[in-house]
C-alpha cells in the first residue's frame, strides 16, 4: 500500500495544501488539495475518492476533478455520506458555480456518487473499506482501508475528542489523524471539535486500552502558524507514550 500526501494542512499557501491523500495511485482520501498535486494522467488514474465530510477544505477540488474527467469523456466514483452529496449538489456542482457533474453527461455522469453506511464494510477497488463516524462539527466519517495483502490504515478526517466508539471498530497499522492546533488551544479544540496534542494524548491512551496496542501515528490538518509548537509537543507525546507519532507533510510518501 503506497501512501502519498498531497496536502496535510488546514490552510493553503505556496508550500502548504489542503487535505488530500492518495493510496496506490488509484484511491484518494479527501479532495482539498487533490488536483493541484497530480498531473492530468495521475488524475485520470484515480478510480475512487472517499470524502469524510462536507467542509470546503475537504471537497474543494471535486469540481475541477470532475471537469477534467468530463473533458476526457470519463468519470470517477465518489463515496461519502448523504450530507456530502447534498453539499456538492447544492453548492459546488449546482449548475451555477459549476456544472451538475453528478448528473452530467446524462447516463454517464463525470461524478458517480455512492452513499456510505457507517460500520458497513464495502469492497472498493480491491480494498476493504469501513466508514466509521468521528466527532466533528458536521457529520463526519473516517475510513479504515485494508489492502488485499492485509495492510491497513485509518484516516480520521476532522475530529475532536471522544473517539472511544470509533476505536472499537478499527485496528489499523497506521493511524492518520488530525491535530489542528497546539495544546494552548485545547479549549478551542474541545469547542470546535478539533484535536491538539493534549487531546490526542487522551484519545491514544483510550485506543491502547481498547485495542491493546498503538499503531504508527501521522498527524495532518495542522495550522501552519502553529506547526513548530505542534511538532515539539508531538515529539514529547511520542516519548511519553513510547510510540511513533510524526507530523505528515506535502510530498510525503510511504509504503505499508
Amino acid at each position: 500500500m503506497k501512501i502519498r500526501f498531497l496536502g496535510a494542512h488546514n490552510t493553503e499557501s505556496k508550500t502548504t495544501r489542503l487535505l488530500s491523500i492518495v493510496v496506490d495511485g488509484r484511491l484518494a482520501l479527501d479532495a482539498g488539495g487533490l488536483t493541484g498535486g497530480l498531473t492530468f494522467d495521475e488524475q485520470l488514474g484515480l478510480k475512487v475518492v472517499l470524502l469524510t465530510h462536507s467542509h470546503y477544505d475537504h471537497i474543494r477540488d471535486i469540481p475541477m476533478l470532475a471537469m477534467n474527467f468530463y473533458l476526457r469523456e470519463s468519470g470517477v466514483d465518489i463515496y461519502a455520506t448523504a450530507s456530502v452529496r447534498e453539499a456538492l449538489a447544492n453548492y459546488l456542482l449546482n449548475g451555477q458555480l459549476y456544472p451538475r457533474f453528478l448528473e452530467t453527461p446524462k447516463g454517464q455522469p463525470a461524478v458517480r456518487f455512492h452513499p456510505v453506511v457507517p460500520y458497513q464494510e464495502m469492497a472498493i477497488e480491491g480494498y476493504g473499506v469501513i466508514a466509521v463516524p468521528t466527532n466533528h462539527a458536521v457529520p463526519t466519517v473516517g475510513y479504515q482501508l485494508t489492502s488485499a495483502a492485509g495492510r491497513s490504515l485509518f484516516y480520521s478526517g476532522d475530529t475532536g475528542p471522544g473517539l472511544a466508539e470509533c476505536w472499537r471498530h478499527i485496528s489499523p497499522e497506521l493511524l492518520i489523524i488530525e491535530v489542528t492546533a497546539s495544546s494552548r488551544y485545547t479549549d478551542f479544540g474541545r469547542k470546535s471539535k478539533h484535536l491538539t496534542p493534549d487531546l490526542l494524548r487522551d484519545e491514544l491512551i483510550g485506543f491502547r486500552e481498547i485495542n491493546g496496542y498503538l499503531p504508527r501515528v501521522l498527524t495532518v490538518h495542522m495550522n501552519p502558524d502553529l506547526e513548530k509548537e505542534i511538532e515539539a509537543e508531538i515529539a514529547a507525546l511520542a516519548v511519553e507514550l513510547d510510540c511513533s507519532i510524526e507530523l505528515a507533510g506535502e510530498g510525503w510518501e510511504l509504503e505499508l
